[in-house]
């Protein structure tokens, strides 16, 4: 008889409390928006870093070396 009225209490009280809860409804919005943005083009010696210029002005002292040797040697034709 007490398993019965403990049965019988649960039961009312998960009904009673699960009545009285109130539904969460989520609602999502999607907005697109079209996004305009000017591109700035920049110069190549802007975006190269120190190394690269560096390396361009090493580039030109050695080919201008080469060149004077090249003309020293003289041409075998």
């Amino acid at each position: 008889m007490k398993f019965r009225l403990v049965i019988m209490f649960l039961t009312l009280n998960s009904i009673l409390f699960m009545s009285c809860r109130e539904e969460v409804r989520e609602e999502r919005v999607v907005r697109e928006v079209e996004v305009e943005r000017e591109v700035k083009v920049e110069d190549t010696e802007e975006r190269e870093g120190i190394l690269e210029r560096t390396a361009k002005e090493v580039d030109k002292e050695v080919n201008k070396e080469i060149d004077e040797e090249i003309d020293k040697i003289g041409d075998d034709n």
